[in-house]
């Protein structure tokens, strides 16, 4: 278990440090790969719902297969170079600092007036239509996809590196690989996706709840609301989210800046109306860019803080 933990720092610090190695395919890009052509080989025929679910499974089952076999041989050579194997696997599994750079590619821009520029960069982050957005929209778009990533992308990952270690932490990013890929509800996916959309949204309950919590409680309020009516709010708002888990965190960054989310977003020039999060205290700017990253880090801590006391709890009862 110390060793777990030692692993799991390392890999924190590898991210915050490194972030994805550079000039080298994210084992991502590889499970994607995988999930691409299985797609293609099952996606037909009857039973699409038991096909989606064996070929997720196996999806999952490879990744954590290859993971223990790197673990299993990386041990044998020492402890050492085994924990350090171990927490640059996590490390790479995380994805705070390419967060927050994908972030600043739109702050950037945005400082500087530059508001083509800036929803290129936008668009390389959202789905919707970016290409008439005005700064305030701009600024939705990023703010919202630091927010709902702080879970899917940081703690989430972290949550399961924590218990299970590096194979606990792939098979998380096996499963929320395919979520993203195969769990829509279109005529495509929707039975074929839905064992992965609904193994994703299991998962995610618990990262994505604590990590709301973790940011209105621990990130610096900027408005006079006192905490229990935020709490009331954020809870309240967090199920409006089409999203089980999503709202929870975009909720929390809402209710903490005083601003609000959600609204209506362009997809293929269709439009699509979301409900909205928190209340408008103050207009959207490129400032709160900067702050939601500053909300990332400090829930990604105050979590980290929270596995370590649990881990530390479960090994003095045991």
């Amino acid at each position: 278990m110390i060793l777990l933990m030692i692993a799991c720092i390392i890999g924190l610090l590898f991210d915050l440090v490194v972030g994805d190695p550079p000039k080298m395919p994210h084992p991502v890009r590889w499970i994607g790969k995988l999930i691409q052509a299985q797609t293609t080989l099952w996606n037909k025929g009857k039973m699409r719902k038991v096909r989606g679910m064996v070929m997720a499974l196996a999806v999952v089952g490879t990744t954590m297969f290859v993971v223990t076999i790197i673990l299993i041989v990386s041990y044998q050579v020492s402890i050492v170079f085994g924990i350090l194997v171990e927490g640059i696997l996590i490390g790479i599994g995380l994805a705070q600092r390419s967060l927050k750079e994908a972030a600043l590619a739109v702050y950037d821009p945005l400082v500087k007036g530059d508001f083509a520029e800036a929803r290129v960069k936008l668009s390389w982050i959202v789905g919707r239509d970016t290409e008439r957005l005005d700064e305030d929209e701009i600024v939705r778009g990023v703010v919202e996809t630091v927010s709902e990533n702080t879970s899917d992308g940081v703690t989430a990952p972290l949550f399961y590196a924590f218990l299970f270690g590096a194979i606990g932490l792939w098979g998380y990013k096996a499963v929320n690989t395919l979520d993203s890929m195969i769990g829509y509800k279109n005529e495509k996916y929707k039975d074929f996706g839905m064992f992965a959309a609904k193994l994703d949204d299991v998962l995610n309950f618990i990262p994505s709840r604590l990590t709301g919590l973790l940011m209105v409680l621990g990130t610096k309020n900027e408005t006079s609301v006192t905490l229990g009516k935020r709490l009331k709010r954020w809870a309240q708002d967090a199920k409006k989210h089409p999203s089980p888990n999503s709202g929870y965190l975009e909720a929390a960054t809402a209710v903490q800046l005083g601003v609000q989310l959600g609204g209506k977003n362009t997809y293929q020039g269709v439009a699509s109306y979301r409900a909205t999060m928190g209340e408008k205290y103050v207009p959207l700017t490129k400032e709160h860019i900067a702050t939601s990253i500053i909300h990332m880090r400090v829930a990604t801590v105050l979590f980290t803080l929270v596995m370590l006391a649990m881990e530390v709890f479960i090994f003095a009862i045991t």
